[in-house]
């Protein structure tokens, strides 16, 4: 009978261990990384990202700003941080499966009431002959001890192997600030050269029109126009003066944009406006799909970041099975400090294995599993959108290049047609053939063509960089 009754006693245990072990279903999404077959349609491995960016970007004032940047700039240092950060987690979990090993001393005081089993026997205890135990009890101790929990699930190792993906992902972290900081700075700067030169260009058109409004007013005293024209042409002067400040505090928060990217306080920013109509565009090659997985900063690291989420899933799986952890202890102890170090008398050593395992409420441990189930699950739509959010940012950029170099021929077509004819409208005008609205309407839209060919120049150039950009540039 008692043989019985061990027998369903080890079925019971067998069947307990059994559904402490047992493990819910994980849900599965599987990845995609693929990129379109006609990306860039091209099989050209030829790749502008591999260019380094001071080498990309010719202009050495802009050379210079992106290297103070990158030495100054805030943001990079606090992701330097958490690159440090993270190289420390990956410290603590490698040392959470070595063995903890200490020392520890300790001096205390005992009392024990006489009339229990421990006073009772320690009153009949005789050290000396004829000398009872001390009352109270001092005890002084000093010694070595030990705890390790043996990985046998790979729990603890699986979890140094995620920080050490966190910590790669931090890495391309700080690659991608980078990025988008060389290209920030770039468009900055294309951005206030721009503005040097429209500004330069309304200057100009003020004089113009000045010119102009004395025309008209020569031709009011000869009875030719009316007073009515004179207030057109100031009103029109007036307006592009207007617009002359406007563009002015535009440059001012655009050096200041600059300077706070470079962590510095305001100042000029040195630069060549000159030279702006005179630059252009690289040519830009796209390079394969393979290339755009391997460079862009953004898309590894959330590639790091799905590897360390399917590591959490293995370490909160393994908190289901049984764990193994030993302990052990030796050292000295003794109620004299004389004796503490007599041996073997006062020698004591310790050692003890436990195996645990989950049994009876185990909701804490599904939820932390589901979580990072649910978490492994986010990490793989945003590798699937971040992809998809770079072929469309290189098909966005390329598209972009090649319909502004169409746009830019046509507008320098136009602004050649409209310089001319603000001549012609002067003359026409002199002779009395054309009305000074054709004047002031010819002079406006020269202007406006003029502008607008400089910012299709500037689209230009920051379609250079951003392309640059999307490809993953500017890090290396």
């Amino acid at each position: 009978m008692s043989g019985k009754k061990f027998k369903y006693i080890g079925i019971v245990c067998l069947s307990a261990i059994y559904a402490a072990c047992k493990v819910p279903d994980l849900a599965e999404k599987k990845v995609s990384n693929t990129i379109p077959a006609h990306y860039n349609h091209s099989q050209d491995t030829s790749n502008t990202s591999r260019i380094r960016w001071n080498e990309y970007f010719t202009d050495t004032h802009l050379i210079a700003l992106i290297d103070t940047a990158l030495q100054n700039n805030q943001e990079l240092h606090i992701t330097w941080q958490e690159i440090e950060i993270a190289r420390n987690e990956v410290r603590a979990r490698k040392g959470e499966y070595l063995p903890f090993v200490g020392i520890r001393g300790g001096v205390g005081l005992d009392k024990v009431a006489r009339y229990t089993n421990t006073g009772a026997f320690e009153a009949n205890t005789e050290i000396k002959p004829g000398k009872e135990m001390p009352d109270p009890l001092p005890d002084y101790q000093l010694g070595i001890y030990a705890n390790w929990e043996l990985d046998i699930w790979h729990k603890l190792h699986n979890a140094q192997k995620a920080a050490v993906a966190r910590y790669l992902s931090t890495v391309e972290g700080r690659n991608f600030v980078i990025t988008n900081l060389v290209a920030e700075i770039a468009n900055s700067y294309y951005e206030l050269l721009a503005l040097d030169n429209q500004l330069e260009i309304v200057n100009k058109n003020i004089a113009i029109q000045q010119n102009a409004l004395e025309i008209v007013k020569l031709e009011k005293v000869s009875a030719r126009v009316t007073e009515l024209a004179v207030r057109k042409f100031e009103a029109e002067v007036l307006k592009t003066q207007s617009l002359q400040y406007d563009i002015q505090q535009q440059i001012t928060e655009t050096e200041n944009r600059i300077n706070f990217l470079l962590a510095r306080s305001s100042q000029p920013i040195l630069r060549d406006g000159q030279r702006f109509n005179e630059l252009i565009p690289a040519v830009v090659h796209g390079g394969i799909p393979s290339q755009l997985l391997a460079n862009r900063p953004d898309i590894r690291q959330a590639e790091l970041a799905l590897t360390a989420a399917r590591l959490d899933i293995k370490v909160a799986k393994a908190q289901f099975y049984p764990s193994l952890s030993i302990s052990a202890a030796i050292g000295y102890r003794a109620f004299n400090p004389s004796y503490l170090l007599k041996t073997p008398e006062s020698i004591l050593y310790s050692l003890a294995g436990d195996l645990v395992a989950p049994l009876v409420n185990r909701n804490a441990i599904k939820a932390t599993y589901s979580s990072a189930n649910a978490r492994q699950i986010q990490a793989v739509y945003n590798y699937e959108r971040t992809i998809l959010h770079a072929y469309f940012e290189v098909a966005n950029q390329l598209a972009k290049i090649n319909n502004l170099e169409k746009s830019y021929d046509l507008k320098s077509k136009q602004v050649a047609a409209l310089t001319q004819s603000i001549n012609i409208s002067n003359d026409l005008f002199k002779s009395a053939r054309a009305d000074y609205m054709e004047v002031l309407m010819t002079q406006r839209d020269a202007l406006e063509s003029k502008f607008e060919l400089i910012e299709t120049k500037k689209q230009q150039l920051n379609a250079m960089v951003n392309i640059y950009q999307a490809l993953g540039g500017g890090w290396n």
